[in-house]
């Protein structure tokens, strides 16, 4: 195994698989989180990535105040 958290574990690098693309929806989501939705539509891809983007997001936000309520 070379890399787990939260329930996921993978037997190569996480970064051997990063793509361009991913490279760039990751960034995008990242802006949209900032500034809001821009003017026009969203690509369905986008939309596909910025779900999952968010709900991996949410869960590691739960996870830390698990894990802060935990040390307390």
């Amino acid at each position: 195994m070379v890399w787990a958290r939260g329930g996921v574990a993978v037997a190569r690098c996480p970064r051997s698989v990063v793509t361009a693309e991913s490279l760039g929806l990751v960034e995008e989501f990242m802006i949209w989180k900032r500034v809001g939705p821009a003017v026009g539509e969203l690509t369905a891809r986008q939309v596909e990535a910025f779900v999952i983007l968010e709900n991996a997001a949410e869960q590691e936000k739960r996870n830390g105040e698990r894990r802060t309520r935990d040390a307390v």
